[in-house]
């Protein structure tokens, strides 16, 4: 299978798309499907943002220490917002960026003032709910000096639209001591194409953890994070886990530079492919001496109608350095799978939680409901045969 080419011409602008006026106006089906993927009122957030298509439909602060809006009101409201505006990701990167910077069609700003340390996740959601547009979103995160944000992402489809391309252009900042929990989960469609543009850059002891999670079909993904640590002490964890389905082509990378004294990093990720191509890439690079990088790549093949790759880059321009990185590919060993068929489980139930002990990742530095909002998940998602 070659990578996927997108053609833009083929989409129209999510400007065309009807535009809603109320969540109210989801029918059933599509609440539920939002649920699943944590936009759910009985769990306990500090703020929210959701868009549909074009559209912000919801944007609103439960704290004080917080600020939340679509990012062309910020744009508006903030002259020094374009200090940051492009700052971490180039708009000429490739064309994905590109149409993003010539017709935006909102996305959310968030800014967590200095020393204030949120409590509860702010959840965030961008729906395709119109066949065949392109979303163009534009994300900006600041956590000022000393404080603590966890971000929550859910972004997925109306369950019965065909095509839909989703373009999204993020960009962190994480200023002295802070510290950002980055989580998206995500539910696309067996059509749908996915083009995540995303720049970060931490400062000094500062921290960023970001965790994918893509479990169910999607047509293609191509993203790979760029990371820059600035700072001394700081340090960004990326973990990704993913499950490729048949037709699927989903290429993940990551991409860390270590640019000042002890700052360190981690890349993990856990794919299993039941089809299609799952390229895993994460590159490290030392540009300061005193600096730590693990790459680490396991892949669980179930079927041999699939393509496996990892790839793995070490960079250094100094000798001081500790970078290291192991890769792996395999199947599920027969003798677990019958031992657990032995305890009266079904070939299909024993695959299916094989798998998902696979893909469980106990995250350092996660809080315990982001954590549990992964493993349900993992649950959910139908991972057997």
């Amino acid at each position: 299978m070659e990578e996927k080419t997108v053609d833009l011409k083929e989409f129209k602008s999510a400007k065309e798309a009807p535009k809603p006026k109320d969540l109210a106006e989801l029918d059933k089906e599509e609440k539920e499907r939002l649920k699943l993927l944590g936009l759910d009122e009985e769990l306990k957030r500090e703020g929210e943002y959701v868009q549909i298509d074009a559209v912000p439909l919801l944007c609103r602060k439960k704290v004080e220490g917080l600020e939340i809006l679509p990012i062309t009101e910020a744009l508006k409201k903030y002259e020094w917002i374009k200090d940051y505006y492009w700052k971490a990701v180039s708009p000429e990167k490739d064309q994905f960026t590109k149409a993003v910077a010539e017709d935006l069609d909102d996305g959310y700003f968030i800014r967590v003032f200095p020393n204030y340390k949120l409590v509860y996740p702010v959840q965030t959601c961008l729906y395709i709910r119109t066949e065949n547009i392109a979303q163009k979103v534009h994300n900006i995160v600041i956590v000022e000096e000393g404080a603590e944000l966890n971000l929550i992402t859910s972004c997925s489809v109306h369950p019965h639209i065909g095509s839909a391309l989703h373009i999204g252009i993020s960009e962190f900042y994480i200023k002295k001591g802070g510290k950002l929990t980055f989580t998206m989960i995500h539910m696309w469609g067996e059509k749908t194409s996915v083009r995540p543009r995303t720049g970060i850059i931490v400062e000094e002891g500062g921290t960023f953890v970001s965790t994918y999670v893509s479990l169910f079909p999607v047509k293609n993904i191509q993203t790979a994070p760029v990371c820059r640590l600035i700072g001394k002490d700081a340090k960004a964890s990326f973990i990704s886990i993913i499950a490729n389905h048949p037709d699927s082509y989903i290429d993940i990378g990551g991409e860390v530079h270590l640019e000042a004294k002890n700052s360190r990093t981690e890349i993990i990720s856990r794919n299993v492919v039941y089809g299609g191509e799952n390229i895993a890439r994460g590159k490290i690079i030392a540009k300061a001496p005193k600096v730590k990088g693990h790459l680490e790549c396991q892949g669980l093949m179930l079927s041999d109608k699939g393509i496996m790759r990892a790839i793995p880059e070490l960079d250094s321009f100094f000798y001081d350095v500790e970078l290291t990185h192991e890769a792996a590919v395999g199947k599920i060993a027969q003798e677990e799978v019958e031992y657990l068929m032995a305890r009266g489980l079904s070939e299909e139930e024993a695959i299916s939680l094989i798998v998902k002990g696979f893909l469980t990742i106990k995250i350092e530095g996660i809080p315990p409901a982001l954590q549990s909002q992964i493993d349900k998940t993992l649950e959910l998602a139908k991972l057997g045969f």
